[in-house]
């Protein structure tokens, strides 16, 4: 007679064999390594490790021109040669700044290029936050989301060292400090927020797919020219369907410019902004940064794993 029988019921066994290794991993209160752990001890393990991830931001940023001879120079340079590279392109050759004063275009085309490179460079180094640090995530046990969020802390030091770049050109062409420039830390600090989300996603997506990081320059190309790096949107829109321009002058990074432009361009006044533009600024940033650590958390099982 089976044992269902004996117990009177055609339905499983109630008394089934316990797993003995599963009994001896709770007596001892062990759990399986790396299982991912509920979103708010998650986020409690991550602040844990704050001064982790700062410190190794500091030290990949430290380490990334180490190999020049000019060394940390080039973080003022590159930034700095990448606006006058854009200046002698499409503000000579090509006379995007159509619509904007000459003593604004300049500061204009500056902080453009500085905002724009903020998330493009978080986006570029998130897809290899995970690929790119596989001995690291395989030897240490840690939450994986220390990885892109010191990336975006990366990126932001980055942006302050070429802030000195934007604040001389500020003033050059007669924008002088003035209490409006504090608007700039609110614009930069949503801009953050929305750059730590996107980077999950993009860490996530690198570490099954590493060729993803093939096509990030061709996405960022195509997002840069639709946000107004080098022109003025309604400007160089004028006469076209205005959902277009809706849709443009909306989208993320174009907000974030606008943001940081008003705030520290003299000639840059409100009426360049499309409306409600703090409360897209800060929906895009609480939608993203989110979305982001959430859509990354759900996958923490899998890094480094396969």
């Amino acid at each position: 007679m089976t044992k269902t029988a004996r117990d009177g019921g055609t339905g499983p066994p109630s008394d089934r064999t316990p797993d003995p290794l599963a009994e001896l991993a709770a007596r001892h209160g062990l759990s399986v390594s790396g299982a991912r752990p509920p979103l708010p001890e998650y986020v409690r393990q991550l602040w844990g490790r704050r001064h982790f991830i700062v410190a190794f931001s500091s030290a990949r940023l430290t380490a990334q021109y180490s190999r020049a001879k000019l060394g940390q120079i080039w973080q003022l340079a590159t930034p700095l040669l990448n606006a006058c590279v854009y200046y002698l392109i499409f503000g000579l050759i090509l006379g995007t700044r159509r619509g904007i004063p000459h003593d604004v275009f300049v500061p204009f085309l500056v902080t453009g290029v500085f905002i724009f490179q903020f998330t493009q460079s978080s986006v570029t180094a998130g897809v290899r936050a995970i690929s790119g640090n596989l001995g690291l995530v395989r030897a240490l046990h840690f939450p994986r989301a220390a990885l892109p969020v010191s990336v975006a802390i990366q990126q932001l030091q980055q942006l302050l060292f070429s802030m000195v770049i934007l604040v001389v050109a500020a003033v050059a062409f007669g924008s002088y400090p003035s209490p409006r420039w504090l608007l700039a830390v609110p614009a930069l600090a949503l801009q953050f927020v929305f750059n730590v989300g996107l980077t999950m996603v993009m860490a996530r997506l690198g570490s099954k797919t590493p060729d993803f990081a093939q096509l990030m320059p061709f996405v960022m190309r195509t997002w840069m020219y639709a946000s107004g790096v080098m022109f003025s949107i309604p400007v160089m829109l004028e006469g076209r369907p205005q959902w277009i321009k809706a849709a443009l002058q909306h989208n993320p990074l174009a907000l974030y410019m606008d943001l940081v432009r008003y705030a520290l361009i003299r000639g840059y006044g409100a009426h360049n902004l499309p409306a409600h533009v703090w409360l897209w600024g800060l929906g895009w940033a609480v939608l993203l940064g989110t979305a982001g650590f959430i859509y990354f958390w759900k996958a923490e099982e899998q890094y480094g794993r396969g």
